[in-house]
């Protein structure tokens, strides 16, 4: 009976939680259930006991219904939370994105790192091969991507859906469909003082109701740290593989493994680090590191990552992102652009290929049964 009680605001039995610490069942039919919160002080204690009072007093026999609260250990309030964000994984909404996407979360773990400059340029590299990719910048509050790429306009809609703003690379048949927050304000300079639960829902809508089509990657700009976005793109999503960006300085450095940390506990594979701003490059070639070095490989060998990149530290990357160009494309030559173009590389060809439906049970299925309408048409024209 008590499987049936759901915890209010982490939405799964509490059971499944381990939050029934002990049941007894006296002669006279007194039942005293002991429940275990992940603090004494949880505001919605009240509606816990009201439901495992309302569940049990149902059972033939039970005269009264007593509920004690203690709290949990530490090792129990993580079991609890690690069975929650699964819960909450398994029975995600269905989103847009279909599952032949690649999702990549490009994450950090505090501001200023270039996280945007990466995904931009890196969205921009994998156009370039061709690919379409869509970008969601789900850095809510500090939304720069449209800046970044030279958008500007509302984002438009059709038979109930959202239309990403779309641009196309300038060689090839590739292209960027982009949705950031900075579409749906009236201006740039607008403060978003948004709490966790509408920024999850903000991020909800723009996978829920956005008309992506067929993409082969799309790639998030996640907000610096370990928030209610980054929560919360694990559970609509939970396909989605993470890259952590990073300077070489110790301190992005030691707060990046949190982010590893946070996503390995949300059941998200970090693919791989990179190395923002590594060093400058002068126009001789020679070489600074003017914010130290190590800190990428560091952290890749701390969380068990491959280090996949290191991007130089160049004018080029922040001015195309002033002008709307990412270097990507206006100097794919430069130590910046081929460090880009060689991370894309790595991407669509060794850690996360796009994927080939030729291959897949349902491509195989819609095959054989066109085949066998062939078959049958010609049966039957014959006789």
């Amino acid at each position: 009976m008590l499987a049936g009680v759901m915890d209010p605001e982490l939405h799964a039995s509490i059971t499944d939680l381990g939050m029934v610490d002990d049941v007894s069942v006296a002669p006279d039919g007194r039942v005293v259930v002991n429940v275990a919160l992940t603090t004494l002080g949880c505001p919605l204690r009240a509606e816990i006991k009201k439901e495992v009072q309302s569940k049990v007093r149902g059972l033939p026999g039970v005269t009264e219904v007593d509920v004690h609260y203690i709290e949990m250990t530490q090792e129990q309030r993580t079991a609890a939370m690690q069975a929650a964000r699964w819960n909450a994984r398994e029975n995600a909404p269905t989103t847009e994105i279909s599952a032949t996407t690649r999702v990549l979360a490009i994450a950090s773990g505090k501001g200023g790192v270039g996280k945007s400059s990466v995904t931009v340029n890196l969205a921009a590299a994998l156009a370039a091969r061709g690919l379409r990719v869509g970008i969601l910048d789900a850095d809510i509050w500090g939304f720069s991507v449209p800046r970044m790429l030279g958008i500007e306009g509302r984002l438009a809609g059709e038979d109930g859906k959202i239309l990403p703003n779309v641009l196309a690379a300038p060689d090839g048949d590739g292209a960027l469909a982009v949705v950031s927050m900075g579409f749906l304000v009236d201006d740039e300079s607008t403060a978003l003082m948004w709490r966790g639960l509408i920024l999850t829902k903000a991020l909800e809508q723009f996978l829920t109701d956005v008309r992506w089509g067929d993409l082969d990657y799309l790639l998030v700009d996640m907000p610096p740290g370990t928030g209610d976005v980054q929560m919360g793109l694990a559970r609509l999503l939970p396909q989605t593989e993470m890259l952590v960006v990073t300077t070489p300085a110790l301190a992005a450095q030691k707060v990046a493994t949190r982010v590893a940390d946070m996503a390995r506990r949300t059941y998200l594979k970090v693919v791989g680090v990179v190395e923002n701003m590594s060093e400058f490059v002068a126009p001789d070639g020679q070489r600074f590191a003017l914010f130290g070095s190590g800190g990428g490989a560091a952290l890749a060998g701390e969380i068990g990552a491959p280090l996949v990149a290191s991007i130089p530290l160049e004018p080029a990357v922040s001015e195309g992102g002033d002008a709307g160009t990412p270097a990507a494309w206006a100097d794919p030559e430069s130590p910046a652009g081929r460090a880009f173009h060689q991370l894309a590389g790595r991407i669509a060809e060794e850690l996360l290929p796009p994927v080939e439906m030729a291959g897949c049970t349902a491509r195989i299925f819609e095959l054989a049964t066109a085949n066998l309408a062939a078959v049958d048409a010609a049966r039957a024209s014959q006789s």
